[in-house]
């Protein structure tokens, strides 16, 4: 088991001196727009902006709640709150054209890209412990290698099912002597306490509930979590590049507000959450490191590296060579480089 303390500053100094240079690995060929002059003089360039909110991204939860975007756009342009269930619901959004921007976690964003969806991860939010193998109160899994031959629940698509693939690997279990339930985040905490499943790659918040009611993590690895991004469509960077700006400076306006108010922070992922704000300060302040450099580079496509192969083995991407040009266009590093929270002051 990897353990690091997480509400501390995690240092990632050389992404931050490639980003200042603009030597960001994995940019590619895809590079930010020019802001538009227009929002300095009162006009978006579009009336509309379409955005989630996630149990999963403390950060969106913040900005939903202290109204700055809203305040900052005023009637000109509408303000569109979509709830996130969980990465594929993301990326399912980000798809079909109903969000502009949606959070998930890494490991779905090179998914989602090398599968043809045409996004990049524009920022990182957080660096969550938000994936572990969790088994009922009383159960003889105590170790990976007791999956063999068991069910297990996990969203397919998400970091918990990359998490589970990684952590089985590691073990020397097949995947293939595993039964996998594709079953939602929620859906799958509900089959692992009724007793449907042996066990499940589980997530936070949910995670941390279970454990409350008896549920023990049997396996952890912060390694294996890839972070959590967020990403815009390709039409929308294109398109709207000053509404992306301002979306990742509030961003940023989010996370030294967090830092400032880790008990308003817990108080508001409770609320938004429906869980007890004991299991909520867990979440943000043992399994969540915040304070972290935004601009997506080196240490990101480190873990995406590893787990791209992963995904090909079990054939969620077709070949390495898609999962080598997604890595090669996924992220656009330019706006969170450019980052400015003071304008919310």
């Amino acid at each position: 088991m990897t353990r690091r303390p997480l509400i501390s500053l995690a240092a990632v100094a050389a992404v931050a001196t490639m980003a200042m240079t603009g030597c960001v690995a994995g940019e590619g060929s895809a590079s930010a727009p020019e802001p538009t002059e227009s929002a300095a003089a009162g006009e978006w360039s579009s009336d509309r902006l379409s955005l989630d909110f996630a149990t999963y991204n403390p950060l969106s939860l913040i900005i939903r709640d202290q109204g700055w975007l809203e305040a900052e756009l005023g009637d000109d342009v509408e303000v569109v709150w979509t709830q996130s269930l969980g990465s594929n619901r993301a990326n399912e959004g980000l798809r079909a054209g109903e969000l502009d921007l949606g959070s998930t976690a890494g490991s779905a964003a090179l998914l989602a890209r090398a599968n043809g969806s045409p996004i990049h991860t524009v920022a990182v939010y957080t660096q969550p412990e938000w994936a572990a193998i969790v088994a009922p109160e009383g159960s003889d899994i105590t170790e990976v290698a007791d999956l063999r031959g068991k069910t297990v629940a996990v969203t397919v698509g998400t970091d918990p099912y990359f998490f589970l693939l990684q952590a089985l690997e590691e073990a020397g279990v097949d995947a293939n002597e595993v039964n996998i339930q594709n079953l939602q985040h929620a859906d799958g905490a509900a089959a692992l306490a009724n007793g449907t499943v042996d066990a499940w790659s589980g997530l936070d918040p949910i995670m941390a509930s279970a454990e409350e009611t008896g549920a023990t993590l049997v396996y952890r690895n912060i390694d294996f979590n890839s972070y959590g991004v967020l990403n815009a469509t390709e039409e929308f960077i294109e398109q709207s590049p000053d509404l992306l700006q301002l979306v990742v400076d509030a961003y940023e306006r989010a996370r030294q507000w967090a830092l400032d108010n880790p008990d308003e922070t817990a108080e508001i992922l409770a609320e938004v959450g429906a869980i007890d704000i004991e299991i909520a300060r867990t979440v943000l302040l043992e399994r969540t490191v915040i304070d972290l450099d935004p601009v997506p580079g080196d240490v990101q496509l480190d873990v995406l590296t590893t787990i791209g192969p992963i995904q090909v083995a079990n054939g969620d991407i077709a070949s390495q060579d898609a999962v080598d040009a997604a890595l090669a266009e996924l992220f656009v590093p330019d706006y969170a480089a450019a980052a400015d929270p003071g304008r919310f002051e």
